[in-house]
């Protein structure tokens, strides 16, 4: 049994085809056959059942493919040591980034970051929490960028930064007055959310405390992004909550709309989240100090009170 045998299992179990698999670990078919074969005439069972389309695990295949997670990323942890003690910082890393974060922290931060650290090959992808958890737990990111506690046994989390909210509230509205608003000015039903999914919208509702039905005379309007949730806050048909960082950004005329929340702020909690077997520290750590040293100019808030982004 060798961990090149097992890594093609792993493949074989992730694409559910031999032809992809191979693709992947960059090899023949008849090669990654030819070793999965071997490896099962050695244990003496069948891993996959062939005759399925597409291929499936049989039951002790799905054993062996639990177990043999575990024995690749421990390979992979030589590698890691050699890397720690040598000081090296570097090869490919994978970061998740969740919707509501990306297109505010990611251009802050990945011209620094590349320039400190031109060794590290990162491929970003934008994820929702749940399918960052997902592709955390199968191997598939080596770390996330997202809103948190999330409390998930086998995922480590680190605080990068506290994010305010702010309230975005267009002339007409009967808060727009205001200088500043109280949590328990908001309503749900005057609400403009984000699509189910979005770990932004579960704190919005949490903050609001209850999720009220639509009756006759009220409507819910829910979008995929933040910059049209302000268009229709524009078009009066209700106010909205923003990330701060999103703030930053916004256009000049449309800043008299900002309306900030009265001390504590509420604010979401945004960490750098890895699986607990810690593979890749280093680039880790190297992304947690560039982050935090730019936040720390672009947001001032010290009095903040943390909501949780787990729907209840």
């Amino acid at each position: 049994m060798t961990i090149t045998q097992l890594y093609y299992v792993l493949a074989v179990a992730e694409h559910q085809n031999f032809t992809k698999a191979a693709e992947k670990c960059f090899v023949t078919q008849p090669t990654l056959s030819m070793q999965i074969q071997k490896l099962e005439d050695q244990l003496d069972v069948l891993i996959f059942d062939r005759s399925k389309k597409p291929i499936e695990l049989t039951e002790v295949g799905r054993k062996i493919v639990n177990q043999a997670k575990n024995i690749v990323n421990e390979s992979y942890r030589i590698q890691d040591i050699v890397d720690q003690q040598k000081g090296f910082i570097g090869g490919e890393f994978k970061l998740g980034i969740i919707p509501t974060i990306m297109p505010t922290l990611l251009p802050m931060f990945l011209k620094t970051f590349i320039k400190k650290h031109p060794k590290v090959k990162l491929k970003i992808e934008e994820f929702t929490t749940d399918e960052i958890i997902s592709r955390i737990n199968d191997g598939h990111l080596d770390a996330a960028i997202v809103a948190t506690p999330l409390e998930i046994d086998t995922i480590k989390e680190r605080v990068l930064y506290y994010e305010p909210f702010v309230s975005y509230i267009p002339k007409g509205h009967r808060l727009h007055q205001n200088k500043k608003i109280d949590i328990s000015d908001l309503d749900i039903n005057d609400m403009l959310l984000l699509q189910d999914g979005h770990c932004f919208r579960d704190g919005v509702i949490n903050l609001c405390k209850a999720f009220k039905n639509n009756t006759e005379d009220n409507f819910q309007i829910e979008s995929g992004s933040i910059e049209t949730l302000i268009k229709l806050s524009n078009e009066g048909l209700g106010m909205t909550l923003l990330p701060y960082l999103h703030t930053l950004d916004i256009k000049e005329n449309e800043k008299d709309n900002l309306l900030y929340f009265n001390d504590p702020s509420p604010a979401r909690e945004v960490s750098i989240i890895y699986h607990k077997s810690e593979l890749k520290m280093q680039i880790i750590e190297a992304l947690q100090t560039v982050i935090a040293g730019i936040i720390r100019g672009a947001i001032a808030f010290q009095n903040v009170q943390i909501i949780s982004p787990k729907a209840k």
